[in-house]
C-alpha cells in the first residue's frame, strides 16, 4: 500500500508551529495589563509631593513657630485648608517613635522640634536654653507675670515685695517679656506680659496650658 504523501505547507504558516503567534499579533489586553503592572514600581508610602516637600522645607528652616497664613504664603500653597491637610499628612509620616523630629503646635504656630527621646544626645551639642540661665529671682518674676499678666512694674514689685526694675529689664533683653501697651491710669504706666518665645521655650500653644496653681 502506498503511503499518503503530505504536501509541504507554503507561506508564513509553514514556518511556525501551532503554539507560535504571527509576528504582527498583539497579546491580549489582559496579558498586556499584567505586564504593565509588573513593570511599574510600587508606590513609596513615604514619598512627598512637591507641595508637601516645600512645606517640610519651610518648617525645617523656620527659627520660630509659623502660623497657617504664613506657612501657606511661604510654601506657595493654595489656602489654609491645604496647609492643614499637608501638616496632618507630614505629622503622620513623622509619628514613628524612631523619627528624629516632630511637628508641634506651639506659641500660636507650627514648628519642627526634636524627638524628646533623643534629648540626652542633643544636649551634648546644644548650649543650655534661656530658662536654664535664669536666676531664681528672674524665674519667680517671670512666673508671677505669666500667671497675672498684664502687670505694671508697680504690680510686679508688689507681688514680689522687692524692686524688680533690673529683673524686668533682663527678661526683656532675653526676649521672654514684652510690653502690652499702657494702663489707663495716672501716669499711664507700661503693662508687661510674656512673649511668644516664652511659650516656645516651654512648648505651650497658649497661656491656657500653664499648670494650674491653687490659691
Amino acid at each position: 500500500m502506498q503511503s499518503a504523501i503530505t504536501r509541504p505547507r507554503r507561506g508564513p504558516a509553514a514556518r511556525r508551529t501551532h503554539s507560535e503567534r504571527p509576528g504582527d499579533a498583539r497579546p491580549a489586553a489582559q496579558v498586556r495589563s499584567r505586564r504593565d503592572l509588573a513593570a511599574e514600581p510600587e508606590a513609596d508610602p513615604e514619598a512627598r509631593s512637591a507641595a508637601l516637600a516645600r512645606l517640610e522645607a519651610v518648617l525645617f528652616l523656620a527659627e520660630e513657630p509659623l502660623g497657617l497664613r504664613r506657612l501657606t504664603e511661604v510654601a506657595g500653597l493654595k489656602d489654609a485648608s491645604e496647609t492643614k491637610r499637608l501638616l496632618a499628612q507630614l505629622r503622620e509620616l513623622l509619628q514613628s517613635a524612631t523619627d528624629g523630629f516632630r511637628i508641634e503646635e506651639i506659641a500660636g504656630g507650627y514648628q519642627f522640634l526634636t524627638n524628646p527621646a533623643i534629648a540626652s544626645w542633643l544636649g551634648r551639642l546644644r548650649k543650655p536654653g534661656h530658662i536654664a540661665r535664669l536666676t531664681p529671682g528672674q524665674l519667680e518674676t517671670l512666673a508671677a507675670i505669666a500667671y497675672k499678666q498684664p502687670l505694671t512694674r508697680a504690680d510686679i514689685d508688689a507681688v514680689r515685695g522687692v524692686d524688680c526694675g533690673e529683673i524686668i529689664r533682663a527678661l526683656m533683653e532675653k526676649g521672654l517679656l514684652r510690653t502690652l501697651g499702657r494702663q489707663d491710669s495716672l501716669g499711664r504706666p507700661q503693662l508687661y506680659g510674656t512673649s511668644k518665645p516664652f511659650l516656645q521655650i516651654l512648648g505651650f500653644k497658649s497661656l491656657s496650658e500653664l499648670p494650674r496653681v491653687d490659691g
